[in-house]
Parts: structure tokens; C-alpha cells; sequence
């Protein structure tokens, strides 16, 4: 699906949400790490600004009535389906394909369960179809790590230049387009944008998936020829993707309308909170903060997709989810807590140079600064750029800056090698050889097998040279890789992607008119 920039981002700022999740208070009792937050109060700016949001929608948008919410979150979706049915031979080869698939949907079914509350506690604030909770189902099988092949990314599926234009953050250290709660907050402004532009759920569905400019385009076409624009009669235009879009989203929801019709026994899901947020002030690693809530890695890291590095940096801004019953695990524990929050740091690079001789200058190994700054081999760090580091005796011990935070960048060069042949005179150590040829000690011992330092005279050491062969500044980005396929997504984790000669991956991407995939 392709989705276009926007003419003007962040329409609907008037109509963010105070308070985006479930959130309790134990600020008092926690040291100034961590505090968990209370909902802020609305001022009467927000809500004027959120009644003139309301206004600008359609009157039956904002009428829905959501008082009776029963104990079981599947019955309160339900009760909220507003968008008019679609009933077509598409719709019914997307039940057959579902329909046969049980085991797909309760493994999507088990991985939403995290999120899905939240989603539908935010369509109802805003008076939205609650049908629209089940999006998630059809872009990303609520994996908040889906990455398309045009790198759309997270739960939503947004694309870079779409998330900045939703106040989506993507720094070395962060991707918001992951992040669960300013992800859904950006998707729903979307979707409501849409809706304001299109006065029909369906519309804005297809305009979500194809972008607007084209819904725009296949309207005027049909209304040229005087035949009815609806998604169904604008259809003919439409790429298979998104012709088969919205009936993806209609077999999805008969099924959870009526599970009992297709042999599935969904599980229960209680109609509660499922996590809350926590305010961060300090850098902690990722690990240790998973460990203070007695979490598995990769619980933690479900609940805080956004984050792509071994330690969470950031101001009090900054927000962590937490699983509602092990907040307070985590309050008691960080209490208790004697140790480091934060192993790691910022370097930056004062001269481009090969991974291995800094790593040599910083007493570290080169495959783990490589590994945690995802630099592939052979590539040469450009001077300016910033790496995370683990903290040593050679590294600060303070926290990264929000400066460093918000703007750090990776930049590297591709290098080839050849091999040379040195005869050691002398005089020669290999100090002054590694120093001569810009290689450092531990590459030479490497090449040339050494345990020691001692040379003899006459002996031949053999040297990789660097030769750059060619330069691609790139930023390594949080996330790169393959489209989920279009029922069953496919996963991809971090890599490089390479940019044009001369020109930094951020700005291709910022030059790029495609917004979604």
C-alpha cells in the first residue's frame, strides 16, 4: 500500500488525548529514576481544542454511546461497531482464508492482547468505530516490530516521513512509529483526518492503505463519468492491495462478531488495563529495568518496542510501559536497587577511522561496538558520529544528554583492503608499524598470529591497508528490512540501508514522496 506526505501534518494536534494510557500514582514513594504518573487534569484550552476537533466531524461520529462497558473487552468491541457492513465475493475468499486459519488468528489474538484495551479505551474517547481496534489485525498482526519492504514499521505501519508528520519521533535511540502509545495516538489523528476529508469510514479506510491523494483521484474520476463513489464503486481503480484492504478487515471482524460461526473459541480478555506507564528521568538499561519489574526481556520489550538500544535515554518525557501488576514489583525493587541503572555511553568520533582501531583506543572489542551500533564489516566511522559504548574508565559516567539523544547519527564509508608485506627493520615496534600503516596493535597481532609484542629483525608481517572505494554516508536507522507479507507478516530486525553517494540515509528519506506502505 502506498501512502503520500501529507500537505498538512499533524491536522488534528487539537485533538491528542491528555492522558494516553492507563496510569497510577506512586510518585512519592519512588526515588528520581522512575516516577509513575497520574492522568493530567484537561485545561480548559485542551478542551475547547477537543470540542473543536469534535465539531469538525460528522455528527453520528460523535454520538456513540460506550456507557455500558461489560467485564469482557471482547463484548465491548462489539458493542462498538459502527462502520457499515461490506458484503462482496472479496470478503467472502477473506472469511474462507481466516476461517481456516484458527491457529493464526489466536496467536495475533494473544499478541494484541497487550495493546488492545488501550486501543479501544482511545477510539471510544474520540467517538470512534470500534471495529478500527482490529486495523492492527490486517497491518502488522499486532506485532509492533513489522516491518514492510518499503519500511513502513510498527503496529500501524507507518512510514518515516508519515510518523514525523504525526509528531512520530526517529532518533539512533528511539522509534515512536513502534512505540504503542504515540503510535496508536498518530494512527487514530490519521484515521480521523481521513474520515473529516471523506465523510465515510470505508473511504477512510482505503485512503489509510492507498493515501488520500489517490481516493481523491478515483472520486473525481468516478463523479466525471456521473457513477456513485463509494468503496465498493471506486473499487475499479484500486490496486488488489486495497481492494481486498477493507474486506480483510470485514472477515476479521464477523469472525470476532461471531467466533462461535467458525469453530474459535476466543480467549477471554478482561475489560481493564493491561499495563501503565512509568516516567523515566535516568538512563536505565534496558535490562535492568526489565529485571527491577521482574519482566523477561522480552515482556519488557513487547510493552516498549520503541526503544532500539540496550539502554532507554531521555528526559522526564520519556515514558516506559509496565504491565499493571508489576508496577509495584518494580517500585519496591528499584527501592532496593544498590547497582548501576546505566552501563553505557555516547563517544563521539573525533576522526573517521576503522571500527577496530577505536575500539582499541576505548579498551573495548570490536564486535561489540559493532553489534550494539549495528555497523556491518568493512565499513570506516565517519568523524562526528556517536556510539554507544559501554562505560569504562576511558568513558564518562553520566548519563547521555537529551542533545545526544535527539540528534546522534551514525555515519560510516565503505572500505576495501589489500594486503602488504612489511619487513620489520631494527628499530621497529608494533606500535609504530600499526601507527605508520593506521591500523592498530590488536589488528596486527591478529593478521600475524603474534601472542607477543617482541618483533625480530628481518621478519615479515603481513598488513591490511584500508583503500576506500567508495562513499555512502548512511544513519543507522532503528529499523530496515522486509514487507510482512500481506496475511502473514515477516519480521525483520535491524540492518543497514545503504543511501546515495554523498547524500545521508535521513535525507533520501526526507526527499521521499511515499508515506506508507
Amino acid at each position: 500500500m502506498k501512502r503520500f506526505r501529507l500537505s498538512t501534518p499533524s491536522i488534528l494536534t487539537a485533538a491528542l488525548l491528555a492522558g494516553l494510557a492507563p496510569q497510577i500514582c506512586l510518585a512519592d514513594a519512588l526515588p528520581p529514576v522512575f516516577s509513575l504518573v497520574s492522568a493530567p487534569e484537561t485545561t480548559n484550552a485542551a478542551q475547547t481544542a477537543s470540542q473543536a476537533a469534535s465539531q469538525e466531524l460528522p455528527a453520528d461520529v460523535a454520538n456513540f454511546d460506550y456507557t455500558d462497558k461489560t467485564t469482557d473487552l471482547w463484548d465491548r468491541v462489539r458493542a462498538g461497531y459502527a462502520i457499515p457492513d461490506l458484503e462482496n465475493q472479496l470478503v467472502a475468499n477473506q472469511l474462507a482464508w481466516y476461517g481456516t486459519r484458527t491457529e493464526y488468528i489466536l496467536r495475533t489474538v494473544q499478541r494484541g492482547s497487550r495493546y488492545l484495551y488501550h486501543v479501544v479505551e482511545e477510539l471510544e474517547k474520540r467517538g470512534m468505530p470500534t471495529e478500527l481496534a482490529l486495523l492492527p489485525f490486517i497491518e502488522s498482526a499486532f506485532n509492533p516490530q513489522a516491518i514492510s519492504t518499503a519500511k513502513a514499521t510498527g503496529m500501524w505501519q507507518f512510514m518515516a516521513a508519515t510518523g514525523r508528520d504525526f509528531n512520530l519521533k526517529q532518533t539512533m535511540f528511539k522509534d515512536d512509529r513502534r512505540g504503542v502509545i504515540d503510535s496508536t495516538d498518530a494512527a487514530l489523528n490519521y484515521l480521523e483526518k481521513l474520515y473529516g476529508m471523506f465523510g465515510d469510514w470505508q473511504l477512510a479506510l482505503a485512503a489509510y492503505n492507498w493515501g488520500e491523494g489517490s481516493v481523491q483521484r478515483a472520486i473525481k474520476k468516478q463523479q466525471a463519468l456521473g457513477l456513485p463513489i463509494d468503496f465498493q464503486s471506486l473499487s475499479v481503480h484500486m490496486p488488489n492491495e486495497t481492494k481486498n484492504y477493507l474486506p480483510k478487515l470485514q472477515a476479521v471482524k464477523n469472525i470476532i462478531g461471531h467466533p462461535e460461526q467458525f469453530n474459535l473459541a476466543l480467549p477471554r480478555l478482561d475489560n481493564q488495563p493491561y499495563f501503565v506507564t512509568v516516567e523515566k528521568t535516568r538512563d536505565i538499561d534496558v535490562r535492568v529495568a526489565a529485571q527491577l519489574a521482574e519482566l523477561s526481556i522480552d515482556e519488557f520489550k513487547a510493552l516498549n518496542p520503541q526503544f532500539s538500544r540496550p539502554v532507554i535515554t531521555g528526559s522526564s518525557s520519556t515514558k516506559i510501559l509496565l504491565p499493571t501488576d508489576n508496577a509495584a514489583l518494580y517500585k519496591a525493587n528499584l527501592n532496593k536497587w544498590q547497582g548501576p541503572l546505566s552501563s553505557w555511553s555516547a563517544h563521539t568520533v573525533q576522526k573517521t577511522e576503522r571500527i577496530e582501531s577505536l575500539a582499541s583506543k576505548l579498551g573495548l572489542k570490536p564486535e561489540v561496538v559493532r553489534e550494539v551500533n549495528l555497523i556491518p564489516a568493512k565499513m570506516m566511522i565517519k568523524a562526528g558520529s556517536t556510539l554507544l559504548v559501554p562505560k569504562s574508565d576511558k568513558t564518562p559516567d553520566h548519563d547521555i544528554s537529551l542533545e545526544i539523544a535527539e540528534k546522534a547519527q551514525i555515519v560510516i564509508e565503505k572500505t576495501a583492503t589489500r594486503q602488504v608485506s612489511y619487513k620489520v627493520s631494527k628499530h621497529d615496534n608494533l606500535a609504530g608499524i600499526a601507527k605508520r600503516f593506521r591500523v592498530s596493535v590488536a589488528e596486527l597481532k591478529t593478521w600475524n598470529h603474534l601472542k607477543r609484542e617482541n618483533l625480530a629483525h628481518g621478519q615479515t608481517l603481513h598488513i591490511q591497508t584500508p583503500v576506500v572505494t567508495q562513499v555512502n554516508q548512511t544513519n543507522i536507522l532503528a529499523s530496515a528490512g522486509g514487507r510482512h507479507a500481506a496475511q502473514t507478516p515477516k519480521i525483520v530486525h535491524h540492518s543497514v540501508a545503504p543511501a546515495r553517494h554523498g547524500k545521508t540515509l535521513l535525507a533520501n528519506l526526507k526527499a521521499s514522496k511515499k508515506k506508507h506502505s
